[in-house]
Order: C-alpha cells, then structure tokens, then sequence
C-alpha cells in the first residue's frame, strides 16, 4: 500500500510535469490523500473524494485520482473539484 508521503509525491510529480501544482494548503492536501488512501483500502481504488462512487468498475475508471476531468477544471476554474491540484 502507497504510504502518504508516496502518494503526495507522485501527485506532486503529476501536478509539476502538467504545468499546475498541489493545494498551498498543507491541510487540505493532507485531508484530500488521506481520503484517497482511505478509498483505496475500501474501494481498491484511489477515487477522487469529491466524486460518487457508482459500484461500475468502467465509469468508476474516470474518477480515479487524477481525474479524467481535473485538467479541464484547473483550466476553467483554476483548480480541479476536490482542490487537490491549483493553478
């Protein structure tokens, strides 16, 4: 299982190689990886906290962390839904 440092640095490496960043806010990127640590071990899946988890293993494919929406979101609203990934 991915430990939390892990995990924030690969979103970090995500976040750096597509031009936006991870939340300045510590807290609430701490909060956003532990909820997606904690579906992992529930689901078997890192979902997207702020997304439903519908129970279809290829619907659910979209809204595994990151997104298949978070760039068209950072792009229109300067952060993606959960606000793990900013401007």
């Amino acid at each position: 299982m991915e430990t939390l440092e892990q995990l924030r640095d690969r979103m970090e490496g995500h976040a750096k190689a597509n031009g936006f960043a991870l939340n300045p806010n510590p807290r609430k990127v701490n909060a956003l990886l532990r909820a997606l640590l904690e579906n992992k071990r529930e689901y078997g899946e890192l979902y997207c906290p702020c997304r439903r988890v519908t129970g279809d293993k290829r619907r659910d494919s979209k809204i595994v962390c990151p997104c298949a929406y978070h760039k068209r979101e950072i792009k229109r609203q300067g952060h993606c839904l959960c606000g793990l990934f900013v401007k």
